[in-house]
C-alpha cells in the first residue's frame, strides 16, 4: 500500500501504550517482553500462501516493513528487512525457521493460516522475538495483532448500501475463519443500518489465493443482479476485479462497483472500485517494529486496533459516485456513533442477529 500519513490519533494512542500496556524490563530471556533498544534492529516477515503481492493482507504488511526500513536507513536483506513468500501452509514452520536462523530481531508470520506454526517454532525459539496478524498465540515471545475489522467493514456495508441501485449486492469472503467472519458480520451490520431492504449475498471461496473462483463467484452475483460487491478474501478477491472490469468495458453506462480490503485498493480499476475496508496491516507492522527496536516488544500481550485509534477505516469514496458527497456525509456521522460508543459493531455472526440501530 502506498505510504500514507497516519493519524496523530494512532500516534497518541500507541505512544501512551493505551494498546500495548505496560511492557517489562529487560530479561535474561530474549523472548520475553520488553528488550534492549537497539541501533541495528533487524525484521522480516513470512506471508502466507497469498503471496507479497496480493495487492492486499500481505502486500500492505510487506510495505509496512519496506517503510520501517526506508525510515531506519535500513536495505532489504539479511540484517535488515526482508521476507519469505510460502507456497503452501507446510512452508510456514520452515520459512519461520530460516529466518531465526538468519538472526533477525523480529520475525513476523502474516495472516490466521500461521498460527499454529508461530506457536511450534516460538515455543521452539524462546530466545526469538515473534509476531502474528490476526490470530492470538499466547506465548511470552510473540505479540498478537488484531483488529476490528467489523467497523471498517461496516462503513463499507454503508457506502455500499447507498450506492446500489438495484438494491442487491454480494461479499466474496476467503475462508470461513473468525477474521473474514468479523469482516462479514459488519458489513451486513452496515448493509442493514443504512438501508434494510438491500438483499445481500455471501459466498465464500475456500481459498485467499484462487482468483479464478473469485471471478467465477463474482460473475454469479453480477449476473443475479448484484450491483456492489464487497471482497474479504485476499488475492482471490483479485477476481472480484477483474470481473467487474471486464463487465464495465462492455457496458460502460451500466453499474458494477467492487469493494476493496485492507489497502486502497483505488489502483484496482478507477473505473469500478467504489472504495475500500481499509485495515492498517501496514501501520501495525511497522509500529510493532519501531516498539521492538526501541526495546518495548510487547511479548504474550495482544495489540488492538479499531476506529478509535486510527487502525482500520474506510478509503477515500470513488468521484465517479453521484451521490458521494451523501455517502461521506452518511459514514462520518456512522464513524463518530462508532467511536463515541453509541453503535457496537457486532464482531461475530451470533451477534448481528441481535444488532439493531434505533
Amino acid at each position: 500500500m502506498k505510504k500514507r500519513k497516519i493519524g496523530m490519533a494512532l500516534s497518541m494512542v500507541l505512544t501512551a501504550g493505551t494498546l500495548l500496556g505496560a511492557c517489562g524490563k529487560a530479561d535474561d530471556n530474549g523472548g520475553e517482553k520488553g528488550g534492549e533498544k537497539k541501533d541495528n534492529f533487524s525484521v522480516a516477515m513470512v506471508t502466507d500462501v497469498g503471496g507479497v503481492d496480493d495487492k492486499s493482507f500481505n502486500q500492505s504488511a510487506w510495505e509496512g516493513l519496506q517503510n520501517f526500513g526506508k525510515e531506519n536507513g535500513l536495505e532489504k536483506g539479511k540484517g535488515g528487512y526482508d521476507y519469505i513468500q510460502s507456497k503452501s501452509d507446510a512452508d510456514y514452520a520452515t520459512n519461520l525457521n530460516t529466518l531465526v536462523r538468519q538472526d533477525f530481531d523480529l520475525v513476523y508470520g502474516i495472516g490466521f493460516l500461521m498460527q499454529a506454526a508461530v506457536e511450534e517454532i516460538a515455543q521452539q525459539q524462546k530466545d526469538a522475538h515473534f509476531a502474528i496478524v490476526d490470530a492470538e498465540v499466547q506465548q511470552p515471545n510473540v505479540a498478537s495483532i488484531l483488529f476490528k475489522e467489523q467497523e471498517a467493514a461496516f462503513l463499507a456495508g454503508v457506502a455500499a448500501a447507498l450506492t446500489t441501485k438495484t438494491n442487491h449486492i454480494g461479499f466474496i469472503g476467503g475462508m470461513e475463519i473468525p477474521v473474514i467472519e468479523r469482516f462479514e458480520s459488519g458489513f451486513l451490520a452496515g448493509v442493514k443500518a443504512a438501508k434494510p431492504e438491500v438483499q445481500v449475498d455471501v459466498q465464500y471461496a475456500g481459498a485467499f489465493d484462487k482468483a479464478e473462483v473469485g471471478q467465477s463467484i463474482a460473475s454469479k452475483m453480477y449476473s443475479s443482479g448484484a450491483d456492489v460487491i464487497f471482497h474479504a478474501a485476499g488475492a482471490t478477491g483479485n477476481g472480484l476485479f477483474k470481473e467487474a472490469s471486464d463487465r464495465k468495458a462492455k457496458a460502460p453506462d451500466k453499474d458494477f462497483w467492487a469493494i476493496g480490503v485492507d489497502r486502497d485498493q483505488a489502483d484496482m480499476g478507477p473505473e469500478i472500485v467504489l472504495t475500500s475496508a481499509l485495515k492498517r496491516v501496514d501501520v501495525a507492522v511497522q509500529d510493532l517494529a519501531t516498539k521492538a527496536k526501541d526495546g518495548n516488544f510487547p511479548g504474550g500481550e495482544i495489540v488492538l486496533y479499531g476506529l478509535q485509534e486510527d487502525g482500520v477505516g474506510l478509503a477515500p469514496i470513488n468521484d465517479k459516485v453521484a451521490n458521494k458527497a451523501d455517502i461521506e456525509s452518511a459514514v462520518k456521522d456512522w464513524i463518530e456513533k462508532i467511536k463515541s460508543g453509541d453503535v457496537k459493531v457486532p464482531g461475530t455472526r451470533e451477534e448481528l442477529k441481535s444488532f439493531s440501530v434505533k
